[in-house]
């Protein structure tokens, strides 16, 4: 590599090295401001807390880091433009692509760094964050639903508990129906469902089982019933934030599991899973962005490229949650909601980049 690209990667690293060590501090404190009173009131322990806030840090980071490099990219790219670098750079006949390669070699580096964390770093980091926040912060509201719990097991059973207790493993007016062709095969009852894990058994309470044949019906009852399901007690009320906690791997298996259950909670899942595949993109978007606007040294000065910069900074983060957000709670395509922020702002990189070459 020549000097121009060792000067350009090293600014690039450092500048958006700092603005995540500026930002994360300034998150953090904004966070334990608003949390302090819980945290004193609960009498938290402080390993727990310092854990917290790692893997806040963790956290916050993977969430705003486009808008971190982005930032960081406008901030150093104006200051070279503003002391005529950049105009000294292709005055000496370097083309405005050559220019843009060092950038390109730090948004790789910065992009792997990002995928690994979305496959590996940031789900281990935002189980602990949710756990911390539902045991401590979110008093008596729960990370899973305990309440009138329908849920389709496989391709022929389906469930239902008015209530499931997770901690005791214990649910309530419990019912299993298995259904072949369209037809109801047999139904069981049973007033109370327990796990016992001694023996990975369930222990059915009044249990009644109805079998429907063409002609009859057969009908069996217990006082109690041991047998075994083709489910789990964390499959009856998985937690609201699973996808995220996840590594990449587990993730793709609990969606086709939850697939074949026809859980409701499909989008959110994919959402999450494609999410971690479009922030590296995102990343050579940003910066290919950054790079058009701020290498143009203008009357306003760094203040009007930081202006411009953030102006499309929230811009992006309103098409991403608002995309995000119909996914999850509607039948909107989730590959289409997380990958057309991208779209959008990809094809204003190519206009604003042709713009930048002229």
């Amino acid at each position: 590599m020549k000097i121009l690209d060792w000067y350009i990667l090293k600014r690039y690293l450092f500048t958006f090295l700092m603005m995540l060590l500026l930002f994360i501090p300034i998150g953090i404190t904004v966070n334990l401001a608003e949390k302090i009173g819980k945290i004193l009131e609960r009498e938290v322990p402080f390993p727990a807390v310092a854990q917290y806030y790692l893997d806040f840090t963790i956290y916050f980071a993977n969430l705003l880091f486009p808008i971190f490099l982005f930032l960081s990219v406008i901030w150093f790219t104006s200051k070279l433009a503003n002391n005529t670098e950049i105009v000294a750079f292709l005055s000496s006949g370097v083309s405005f692509w050559r220019f843009l390669r060092p950038y390109m070699i730090g948004a790789t580096i910065v992009a792997a760094f990002a995928l690994l964390m979305g496959l590996y770093l940031a789900p281990k980091a935002s189980k602990g964050f949710n756990q911390f926040k539902y045991e401590y912060l979110k008093g008596n509201k729960q990370a899973v639903q305990t309440t009138n719990i329908y849920r389709q097991v496989n391709d022929h059973d389906f469930i239902y508990v008015s209530s499931f207790n997770p901690e005791t493993k214990v649910g309530q007016n419990f019912s299993l129906e298995h259904v072949e062709d369209n037809q109801l095969v047999y139904k069981i009852n049973a007033s109370s469902i327990r796990y016992v894990d001694e023996d990975s058994l369930y222990r059915l309470s009044s249990y009644t089982k109805r079998k429907f044949l063409k002609n009859k019906e057969i009908l069996e009852t217990n006082r109690n019933k041991d047998t075994i399901f083709p489910f789990d007690p964390e499959d009856l009320t998985p937690e609201e934030y699973i996808a995220e906690t996840l590594p990449y791997g587990e993730l793709i298996d609990f969606i086709e599991k939850e697939k074949q259950r026809g859980s409701s909670n499909i989008g959110r899942y994919q959402v999450v899973k494609y999410k971690k595949w479009s922030l590296p993109v995102s990343v050579y978007i940003l910066t290919i962005i950054a790079v058009a606007v701020s290498s143009i040294k203008r009357r306003g000065g760094m203040g009007v490229n930081l202006a411009f910069g953030i102006t499309i900074a929230m811009v992006f983060v309103f098409f991403d949650k608002v995309f995000g957000v119909m996914a999850e709670q509607s039948s909107f395509s989730p590959i289409i909601a997380v990958w057309f922020p991208n779209i959008i702002f990809g094809i204003l990189a190519i206009y604003l980049l042709n713009n930048a070459k002229r």
